[in-house]
């Protein structure tokens, strides 16, 4: 009689939404393995036809907590291309700023609080602070010195800052006030430096994956906020072309859309394909402390992308840094335009990877349609491939360390389908 193991997780803590994982197993080999998100839908793009296009930023900033400036400059960016306008350089230089304030925050989030304890065989932060309470409170102020980049520039809030809008912002912060980050900052660049060592020393399972890379691209900088679409193929294609080399599909086992290429193929996105894309981008001290840490200019093991990120602290620290200091009040704040009718795109990294936006307004503003295409939507796919081979690695152990390996593969991604999804309800099934 064939044996049958079943292991059920209704919930896993350090990643947000809510998912689940099934695997079947027959004769030693995986027969069906599917990654579900059962997270309910918000409908975000439906109830925002009808509205005014300047309403847009404020109202997508809402799909997520953590990475709200993503979806205000995507939303942003692609109404000033609807309406033929472009920022300034000392606005440019602000917005890239305030977006180097969500990296900051974000990745000390995941690498120290989300991650991290999945190397050190704990069950969370709480224990890491038990045995290392100063390694936490760094943490906890390196992600203090990110929300205090966004407040100072958003309005004074961190969350859902309210002081961008399309073409710039409503008000341009203090020269005082920018300079005085300048000091933690400082701080933040050398602890950073400090955190790619930390995460450089852990041990780290041994899988590699062919993966297809795809990131936005600049000529002149780690690409955050701007630039063109390349791949790890050799494909560059501006951000407009985006819905030409990607599709959604539905899957039944999934509220959320899974992005492919239009081959069918799976993509990867975030910051193993930004660094691979961008690796020649890096400035000085971050690509001095992946060196160090052992890191080539591409990396292939997903589990090594807490590495990477922590190679990207140090490139948003050190590049906020230099826009302090180098910091012109915009005058004035924003740049405007006529309304007019016409489609418009718009892309960013967030620190999960790129995020697509796509609207169509009339002559009056009002949109028409919309299109947002999130990082972990497009990740779903390419998670599955990476649980599949972890899962196969590890057939022979017992279903606690499978279990426990494939919430870490999750949770590498550092994925959010609220935005994201709360990993793991996991059913594993041997007959």
């Amino acid at each position: 009689m064939a044996e049958t193991r079943t292991i059920k997780v209704d919930a896993i803590a350090r990643v947000e939404g809510e998912g689940s994982l099934s695997v079947k197993i027959r004769n030693g080999e995986i027969a069906d393995l599917h990654f579900g998100i059962f997270e309910p839908p918000r409908f975000f793009e439906a109830f925002l036809k009808g509205r005014d296009f300047r309403e847009v930023p404020d109202i997508t900033a809402r799909i997520c907590g953590i990475c709200p400036i993503a979806y205000l400059m995507g939303a942003s960016q692609a109404m000033e291309s609807i309406l033929g306008l472009t920022v300034t350089r000392p606005i440019r230089d602000l917005r890239r700023l305030i977006y180097c304030g969500e990296w900051i925050e974000s990745h000390a989030l995941h690498v120290y609080m989300l991650h991290a304890p999945d190397f050190l065989g704990l069950d969370d932060a709480l224990q890491l602070a038990a045995i290392n309470r100063p390694l936490v409170e760094n943490a906890l102020r390196l992600k203090k010195i990110g929300n205090d980049v966004m407040e100072a520039i958003g309005g004074g809030r961190a969350v859902h800052p309210v002081n961008l809008r399309v073409g710039g912002f409503y008000k341009a912060p203090p020269r005082a006030a920018i300079r005085a980050l300048e000091a933690d900052l400082q701080w933040a660049l050398e602890t950073s430096v400090e955190t790619v060592k930390l995460v450089g020393g852990f041990e780290f399972p041994d899988v590699e994956q062919d993966y297809t890379f795809m990131a936005l691209r600049h000529p002149d900088e780690y690409a955050i906020h701007e630039g063109r679409l390349a791949t790890s193929t050799g494909v560059e294609f501006p951000v407009s072309a985006f819905l030409d080399h990607v599709s959604e599909e539905h899957v039944a086992w999934s509220n959320a859309l899974h992005g492919v290429a239009r081959d069918g193929g799976a993509h990867h996105v975030g910051p193993l394909a930004r660094y691979a894309i961008n690796f020649d981008k890096l400035g000085a001290p971050a690509r001095a402390a992946a060196e160090a840490a052992g890191l080539g200019p591409v990396v292939r093991n997903p589990f090594k992308s807490i590495v990477v990120r922590a190679v990207e602290l140090v490139q948003a620290c050190d590049d906020a840094l230099k826009l302090v200091r180098e910091y012109v009040e915009p005058d004035p704040p924003f740049v405007d335009a006529e309304i007019r009718a016409g489609e418009g795109h718009g892309c960013t990294e967030a620190p999960r990877g790129i995020c697509y936006h796509r609207y169509r307004i009339d002559a009056d503003g009002a949109v028409l349609d919309a299109r947002i295409v999130p990082p972990t939507a497009q990740n779903q796919k390419v998670m599955e491939l990476d649980l599949a081979k972890v899962v196969r690695a590890n057939l022979d152990q017992p279903d606690e360390v499978i279990k426990w390996r494939a919430e870490q593969a999750i949770r590498n991604y550092d994925p959010c389908i609220s935005c994201a999804t709360h990993f793991l309800k996991l059913e594993l099934d041997r007959g």
